[in-house]
């Protein structure tokens, strides 16, 4: 009795924008959970282990790439900026931003709130003289950005290809709102993954270690805690697939054989083979790369790539909206 009252007490509790998004989701046709919902505590830990994968390509490389473009973007940031970086885990990219173009303020922005916190708690330690304001919250809605950096120049940060979860309508409703949050002469800096052979791709989003199929898992097991879901996990299954059509990979989780289960006192049934589809990760050439951007309304203003030309960092600013060419 006591364990039923916990879990329907954890139900309670839950994010209403996850319940609403899981509930939509499972109902709809394809079934598909937003992407953004992976990362409670232990989603977070486990795509911070998939970025240490010799599979996972992405994270290495754009690394190598700030390093490589620190004096760069010295140059070219804004002095006084406060750096806003968005969806920022752990923040292992960020050290080496900051001591490229040491600013003024730093404002990580999170949807895990334990470890958002821990993350910019250690960073505080590393860059003692530096003011960390964390913000706690899902970058998809407004965000109001801390009065302490109201006057200050914004230089937005984006990266790990974050942008590519998205569908371009979507990817440049964030854009927007970015520019809108960050305004008029903001700079954004952006990573984005290009467009690559399928025998590259597959394994880096379905490594042969099990961490990315435990971590696409891992959301059926945050629904079964916080919304007092029973389905059975080991139902399903973690599916990778290229979707060439639209120039991205589809992770997926589909059921082995076929399954009925409850989420929030409501009744669902899938059949052998069905599935959920749970993230895109689009992937861009330097062209659609750029169109994206302008039509989100920022302006590329530099751009660094790796030797293989498998990922991108663009420098982007908010200039004033032009009604002609």
């Amino acid at each position: 009795m006591l364990k039923q009252e916990l879990e329907d007490g954890q139900a309670g509790l839950a994010d209403p924008n996850f319940r609403a998004d899981v509930l939509n989701g499972l109902a709809a046709s394809p079934r598909a959970i937003p992407a953004r919902w992976f990362y409670d505590r232990r989603g977070s830990e486990l795509f911070e282990a998939i970025t240490d994968l010799p599979e996972y390509y992405p994270t290495r490389t754009e690394t190598a790439l700030l390093q490589q473009t620190g004096p760069e973007l010295g140059a070219l940031a804004a002095r006084g900026a406060a750096v806003v970086e968005f969806g920022s885990g752990s923040s292992t990219k960020t050290p080496i931003l900051l001591r490229a173009i040491d600013p003024a303020a730093y404002v990580p922005i999170d949807i895990s709130g334990d470890f958002l916190r821990q993350s910019a708690g250690e960073l505080s330690q590393a860059f003692p003289g530096l003011p960390v304001y964390p913000v706690e919250a899902d970058f998809l809605r407004p965000v109001p950005l801390p009065a302490q950096v109201a006057r200050m120049p914004k230089l937005g940060f984006f990266p790990g290809s974050t942008i590519g979860n998205m569908n371009a309508w979507h990817a440049v409703d964030l854009l927007r709102a970015m520019r809108t949050w960050l305004g008029e002469g903001a700079r954004l800096l952006i990573g984005m993954d290009r467009v690559k052979s399928p025998d590259i791709l597959i394994p880096a989003y379905d490594d042969p270690h099990g961490v990315t199929a435990e971590f696409n898992l891992n959301l059926l097991e945050r629904i079964n805690r916080e919304l007092g879901g029973t389905i059975p996990v080991d139902a399903f299954r973690h599916r990778a697939i290229w979707n060439a059509d639209a120039a991205r990979i589809e992770m997926h989780l589909e059921a082995a054989r076929d399954v009925t289960f409850q989420v929030d006192g409501r009744p669902f049934a899938m059949l052998q083979g069905e599935t959920i589809h749970t993230e895109n990760s689009h992937k861009y050439g330097s062209n659609g790369a750029r169109q994206l951007l302008r039509a989100g309304g920022w302006t590329p203003i530099a751009e660094w790539t790796d030797q293989q030309d498998w990922f991108a960092l663009l420098l982007c600013e908010a200039q004033p909206l032009r009604t002609a060419p």
